[in-house]
C-alpha cells in the first residue's frame, strides 16, 4: 500500500528519520483516507495477519490509522526516492519478506512509498492505493489494484 495522501513530492531539505517535523506528512484528508480504508478492510472481513510499515512518518501514521493491529517498522520499506543506490537491496529484502509471508500463509499489509511499489511491481500507485500481490518464484505478481475512490475511500475500485 502506498501511504495515504501527503501533499508534495519527496521530503524537504533537512529531512531526518524519526523527526516528523522535518518530513512531508499526511494532510487532514490523508488521515481521513487512511481511517476510511481501514474501515473498508474491516467491513469486508479481510484478514490481515501483519502490518509492516516504512519508518517515514507518513507511512507509519497511515499504518496506525488503518487500525488493523500492531504495526512493525521495517527499514526495507523506507523510501529510496533520494537514495536510489539502495533500491535493489531494499527490493530484494521485501521480496524475501513476501516469500516468507506466502510460505507461511500469512496476509500482510505493507505500507510504503510510490518509488518502492513501482520498483517491485511496475505500478505507479495513487496515494492510499493498495496493490494485491503474491510471489511467483522470485517475481512479484500483481493480482489486483485497490484504488481509493476520491469521493469515498470506503468504496475502493478494483482493477484486475
Amino acid at each position: 500500500m502506498r501511504h495515504a495522501e501527503a501533499p508534495g513530492v519527496g521530503d524537504p531539505a533537512g529531512f531526518r528519520l524519526g523527526d516528523c517535523a522535518t518530513q512531508r506528512n499526511l494532510s487532514a484528508a490523508g488521515r481521513e483516507q487512511a481511517r476510511r480504508i481501514g474501515e473498508a478492510i474491516k467491513d469486508r472481513g479481510i484478514r490481515v495477519d501483519r502490518i509492516l510499515t516504512s519508518q517515514w512518518c507518513r507511512a507509519a501514521e497511515t499504518a496506525t490509522l488503518l487500525d488493523l493491529g500492531p504495526i512493525v517498522e521495517d527499514a526495507a520499506l523506507n523510501s529510496f526516492f533520494d537514495t536510489r543506490e539502495t533500491a535493489r537491496t531494499q527490493s530484494d529484502e521485501v521480496r524475501r519478506t513476501l516469500s516468507d509471508l506466502d510460505r507461511t500463509g500469512q496476509r500482510a499489509t505493507l505500507v510504503t512509498h510510490q518509488v518502492n511499489i513501482t520498483s517491485l511491481t511496475g505500478v505507479f500507485p495513487a496515494s492510499g492505493e493498495m496493490i494485491v500481490v503474491r510471489m511467483s518464484g522470485n517475481d512479484v505478481e500483481v493480482l489486483a489494484r485497490l484504488v481509493p475512490d476520491p469521493t469515498d475511500a470506503r468504496e475502493p475500485a478494483v482493477q484486475p
